[in-house]
Parts: structure tokens; sequence; C-alpha cells
């Protein structure tokens, strides 16, 4: 049987803010003075127990005011691509939130300068290739608001295609907020180059995958689980080589699912749609790409070439991983 925590993997599903190791959060806070309700790793680990998405939106909200400068940022991105790399993860696609870090202060190009100051020891450190899914948050209450930030997204994922930005994102609460009202955005990001990967198919159900699929020209989606509601999706999916950036722990986490044996994952593998697996917020929910990769077999049934074919598909659809897939 193979080790899998030996092969190299990619990783295209994971958040830059949910994947700040406890120390180092708890490090930030004390740094900048910021109160949490907890000061202990074992306290976090126990505050992290969700009990629905707004709740692990209010959490991630009390975390985000740790990180006020280049300097916290440049760590936690060091920090996560270290994380990665002690993984065997050799390609990684990070989701940032632009408008996160604005408002703590940190104004683009500096917040990607920074980023890219910390890929680029990443890569000398570790042989890991780094690339930014910049997104927006489709859950900003105000209207006007929600137009702006959405505005400044897209602008700076464009400005920053040669700085390792690779996609336009789209993040937040799917329901009430539906893909195709986003449609102009990721019109104006792929006419520059970007490609498309919003959240969709999450808490949202099949409506919203198609959603992004025909508004926003998703190339992949991320999560896309409850396509399996709807046959004729999933045989699109299939048809189409549309792949799902799967996180099977946060869907059992936030409550998509309620228990990874109930996860449509290799229901979805078997029909053909091409699937990823990966951490989405790994500190958060306790989990890394290993222990994905790990409950692919003892938890999900899926036997040795079907994993080793999820492992493989980060690199077959990784957007800049063509330097890596050949040693993988």
């Amino acid at each position: 049987m193979l080790d899998w925590e030996e092969v190299a993997k990619a990783e295209l599903h994971v958040h830059l803010f949910g994947a700040i190791q406890s120390a180092v959060l708890l490090e930030l806070a004390r740094r900048n003075r910021v109160h949490l309700p907890v000061d202990t790793i074992a306290g976090l680990h126990e505050g992290f127990r969700f009990r629905d998405f707004d709740h692990f939106s209010e959490v991630l909200r009390t975390l985000r005011p740790c990180v006020q400068t280049a300097e916290d940022l440049e760590l936690i991105t060091y920090e996560a691509g270290r994380d990665l790399a002690a993984q065997h993860v050799r390609y990684a696609e990070v989701m940032v939130t632009p408008m996160g870090l604005e408002l703590r202060g940190i104004r683009f190009p500096a917040s990607l300068e920074t980023m890219n100051r910390a890929r680029a020891r990443v890569r000398a450190d570790f042989g890991l290739e780094l690339r930014w899914i910049f997104d927006f948050n489709r859950s900003v209450p105000d209207e006007a608001e929600c137009r702006y930030w959405a505005d400044y997204a897209t602008e700076v994922a464009i400005a920053g295609r040669d700085g390792g930005v690779v996609a336009l994102g789209l993040s937040g609460a799917e329901d009430g907020n539906p893909p195709e009202q986003f449609a102009p955005w990721f019109e104006r990001a792929r006419a520059a180059g970007l490609h498309s990967v919003p959240h969709a198919g999450e808490h949202g159900g099949p409506d919203s995958v198609w959603g992004a699929i025909n508004a926003l020209g998703a190339e992949r989606i991320a999560h896309g689980v409850r396509a399996i509601e709807d046959p004729a999706l999933v045989a699109h999916l299939a048809r189409h080589r549309i792949p799902l950036d799967v996180c099977p722990t946060s869907n059992v986490r936030l409550g998509v699912y309620h228990s990874r044996a109930a996860h449509p994952l290799p229901r979805l593998h078997r029909a053909g749609v091409p699937v990823t697996v990966n951490s989405d917020n790994p500190s958060m929910f306790g989990v890394n790409l290993n222990d994905e990769i790990a409950g692919l077999g003892t938890e999900l049934g899926l036997d040795q070439a079907a994993i080793s074919e999820i492992i493989h598909n980060g690199f077959r659809f990784g957007f800049q991983a063509e330097a890596v897939c050949a040693s993988a």
C-alpha cells in the first residue's frame, strides 16, 4: 500500500487566514494587543466548534484583527507554505480576500509584494510553488459596499496577474446571493486572462453550481458537492470535465453533511466528475491535506487507484501546475 503522506500533492482550495497555525495566531494576538476569548492552543481548538456557516464566519471575523502589518502577513504566508511543504505539497493555489487586507491597512500592491516575498522564500526553502486566488465576499450586506469591494478585488486581481494571481474567486454565504448577480466582475476578470473559481454548491444547492458555470464561466467549482442532487448537473460536470475542489471535513464541520460517511465525493467520482481533495481552512477545522487524503480510503472507501487519480487531479487542474506536474 502506498504511503500517501510521502506522495507529491497539490492543494487547490485553502484559505490563507484559515491556515494560520494556532501558535502563530496567539503570538500575533499578543504582539498586536488583540483580545481573543481564549489564550491557549487548547482553548482555540475548543472554540473552533461551529454551529453553522454563520458561526464560522463570526469566529473568523474575530481572528482577522490579529494580522495588522505587512510583517504579520509575510509571517502567516511563509508559515502556511512551510506547513503545506511538510505534507509534500508541491503546488498550491491559496485563496486571499483583498478586502480583509485593505481593511487592516495592508494595501495593494504592498500586500501582494509582501505575500510574494514569502512566496519566494517558500520556493527557495521548500521547493513549493504558491499561486493566489483573489476573491470577494458575496454577502457584504450593503449593496453599494458589496459592489465597491467586488470592483476592488477584480481590479487588484487583474493588476496582480504577473505577481502570481491566477484566478478570481467568490466567497461568503451562498444563500440569497446567487452567482448570476456577480457576472459582470467575472466577465471582466476572464477578459483580462484570469480564471474563474467561485464557491458554489456548498450551502447553496445545484442551482448555485449551474449559475457559477453559466453566468461566471467557472472553470473549477470551489466545493460544488451539492451538484449530486441534480443528475443532469453531474452529467454536465463529467462531460465537460469541470472539476470540483472538494473539502470533506469542512462540509461536515459546517453542517453540509452530518458525517463523512454521508459525503457524496465517492458518488461524484464514480459518475466521472473530476474531483480534487483539499483542506479549506485547515487550522480552524483541525485537518490538513494528508488527513483528507487518508480519509478517502478509511472513511470514504475509495481504492488506491481512485485516491491516486484524485491526488493527481490537483496537478491536472491547477492553473499553473505544469512546472511541477512532471515530477509529481
